[in-house]
């Protein structure tokens, strides 16, 4: 299947973030975090406003697919700005939970990994091997952070005291 210049520029782009995710995984968890709280945050809302301006667009999946084929082409194309909104507000909690700490953290993280590897079989539709490559960075975050807030990571400080 010959795809657009455009695309395959996209999906380049889209692993080597992958990539860096992956490899900052290792080194900063909380870089990580951070990365992974913009990337569902900026996901969920592109998939909002897109489902509601161009729903079709969601259709289009089914060509790159390893599977759900009768799933997009069938329940999916019926319900497209329902389900997509659904999975929006799911990406905008995982943002949220990745932005907080403690069990939010890992529940975020939980639904992250779940999320990506219910999107792999999309194929080249989710920059497969993208998905993979961020869930084991995702499940790697698991655990790194250290009862602290993503924005006080950030800052370098300690978080206060909540009574």
């Amino acid at each position: 299947m010959e795809q657009s210049p455009m695309l395959l520029v996209a999906y380049g782009f889209s692993n080597i973030i992958g990539l860096l995710i992956l490899w900052s995984s290792f080194r900063k968890p909380w870089i990580t975090r951070l990365a992974l709280a913009l990337l569902f945050a900026w996901a969920a809302w592109t998939n909002y406003t897109v489902c509601r301006a161009h729903p079709n667009t969601y259709l289009g999946f089914s060509r790159y697919a390893f599977s759900y084929l009768g799933f997009i082409n069938g329940w999916f194309s019926l319900h497209i700005i329902q389900m997509v909104t659904a999975i929006a507000i799911g990406q905008a909690l995982i943002a949220i939970g990745l932005a907080y700490k403690g069990i939010w953290v890992t529940l975020a993280c939980a639904g992250a990994i779940i999320f990506l590897l219910a999107i792999t079989p999309l194929g080249f539709g989710s920059a497969f091997p993208f998905p993979l490559l961020v869930a084991f960075a995702t499940w790697k975050v698991i655990g790194t952070d250290k009862g602290k807030l993503l924005w006080t990571q950030l800052k370098g400080e300690s978080p206060k005291k909540e009574f």
